[in-house]
C-alpha cells in the first residue's frame, strides 16, 4: 500500500500563543521615538514564512517611512533555481523595493562565504547607496533594521559592514531568539567620502563611500503580542523565532514531519522509510545517531531538537512553510483584521489558556 501523509494536523487548544516579551515591547517603543531621525527601514522577514514572519506592528509603528522588505534565508526555502515564489513575494510588495538574502556558509566574514550569499548582500549595499546618494547627507544616512526574533537581522548587519567597510563582526548572533534586546547606535556599514578621500590611493578602488556614509541600527526582534492561529505559532517555533523550550520539542517534530512528508517523505529516508508517526521517526534517529539514554532508551526531547536544529540548517529538506500565491497577502491581511485583539485582549486570553491547560493538569 502506498503511503498517505496527514493532510490535516490535529488541533492544539493548549498551545501557547504569545511570545511578546518586555524587551520587545520597549524595543518597539524605543524605534518609535528614533524614527524621526531615521531615513530608511529594512524589515527582515524569513523566507521560510514569507507571511507568518510578517509583524502587523511594524505596519501601524513604522507607518510612512520608506522601507525595504528582505527576505532572508532565502537558501533554507528552496533551489536557486525555484523563482516563482520570489515572483509571487515581489508582486506582493508592489513598488516597494524587495530582495532575497542568502544565508551561505558565512556571510559574515570579510573573506569569502558562499559566492551567491555574498552576492546577494552587495546586490542590497548597491541599493542603500542609491538610496543614500538620492538624499546626500553630510551627517550620514540612517538605517533601522527590525523584523521578528530570530530572522537574521544581526547576521545581515555583520554581513553588510563586512562587505561595506571590511570590517568583522559587531553584533552578537546566536541559534536562540533575544540575543539583541536593545536598540544599537549606528553601525557604520559604508563609508563617508571623506574616508574614501583618506585613504592611500590604492585603496580607494576597493571601497565606495557615499555622502557621509550609511550607518545601520540594529534592533531587538519583536514578536507578534498574539498569535490567534496554532498553525502560525508552530511554524514561527520551527524557524526559531520562539524559544525552544517554550512548545514540546516532540510536538515541534511531530509538526516538521507533517511538513516534510506533505513535501517528501525522501527527506528522511536515510533514518526511516515513509511515516506519520513521529515517535517511530525519533526512534530510528536516535538509533543512528546514537542518542540513546540510559539502558539504551531512546532520548526523543534530544532526538526532535537534533532533527528541528537539522532542518534549520537546511540538512533535512529547504522549503515554505506558507503558502506562496498571489492573493495569500491580502487573505492573511483580511484575517488579521477580523481577530488581532488587542495587547491588553491578547494577555487576559493567554492567562485564560494558562488556567485552563493547569486544570487539566490538576494543578492549582
Amino acid at each position: 500500500m502506498s503511503f498517505l501523509p496527514r493532510h490535516v494536523f490535529p488541533q492544539l487548544p493548549s498551545l501557547p500563543r504569545s511570545y511578546f516579551l518586555g524587551h520587545h515591547k520597549s524595543g518597539l517603543t524605543k524605534m518609535k521615538s528614533l524614527l524621526s531621525s531615521i531615513d530608511l527601514v529594512i524589515e527582515c522577514r524569513d523566507y521560510r514564512v514569507p507571511l507568518t514572519s510578517r509583524n502587523p506592528l511594524f505596519e501601524s509603528s513604522l507607518e510612512g517611512k520608506e522601507r525595504i522588505i528582505v527576505y532572508t534565508k532565502r537558501d533554507l526555502g528552496g533551489g536557486a533555481r525555484d523563482s516563482r515564489n520570489e515572483d509571487v513575494i515581489r508582486k506582493w510588495h508592489g513598488a516597494t523595493p524587495c530582495m532575497f538574502i542568502r544565508n551561505g556558509k558565512d556571510e559574515s566574514s570579510s573573506d569569502g562565504g558562499d559566492y551567491k550569499a555574498r552576492k546577494s548582500v552587495l546586490g542590497l549595499l548597491d541599493l542603500l547607496r542609491q538610496h543614500a546618494q538620492s538624499r546626500w547627507k553630510l551627517v550620514g544616512h540612517r538605517i533601522m533594521i527590525v523584523g521578528m526574533p530570530n530572522v537574521g537581522k544581526s547576521t545581515l548587519l555583520n554581513a553588510l559592514r563586512a562587505h561595506g567597510i571590511h570590517k568583522g563582526k559587531v553584533a552578537a548572533t546566536g541559534a536562540q531568539p533575544g540575543v539583541t534586546r536593545k536598540v544599537s547606535s549606528g553601525v557604520k556599514i559604508v563609508p563617508s567620502e571623506d574616508d574614501i578621500a583618506a585613504l592611500e590611493p590604492g585603496m580607494r578602488g576597493k571601497v565606495q563611500g557615499v555622502g557621509g556614509g550609511i550607518y545601520l541600527l540594529d534592533t531587538p526582534g519583536v514578536f507578534i503580542p498574539y498569535v490567534p492561529d496554532a498553525h502560525a505559532m508552530m511554524k514561527l517555533a520551527l524557524c526559531g523565532s520562539v524559544k525552544d523550550t517554550i512548545i514540546p520539542p516532540v510536538m515541534l517534530a511531530d509538526y516538521l514531519l507533517y511538513h516534510m512528508n506533505l513535501h517528501s517523505p525522501t527527506l528522511y529516508a536515510d533514518y526511516c522509510s515513509a511515516t506519520n508517526d513521529v515517535v517511530e521517526l525519533l526512534s530510528a534517529i536516535a538509533q543512528k545517531t546514537g542518542r540513546l539514554g540510559k539502558g539504551g532508551a531512546v532520548d526523543t526531547e534530544a532526538t526532535a531538537l537534533w532533527m528541528i536544529q537539522k532542518w534549520r540548517q537546511g540538512m533535512m529538506g529547504r522549503f515554505l512553510l506558507d503558502r506562496v500565491d498571489e492573493g495569500a497577502l491580502e487573505l492573511a491581511k483580511v484575517e488579521e483584521e477580523g481577530v488581532a485583539p488587542s495587547m491588553n485582549q491578547a494577555r487576559r486570553a493567554e492567562r485564560e489558556r494558562r488556567r485552563e491547560r493547569n486544570r487539566a493538569r490538576g494543578e492549582k
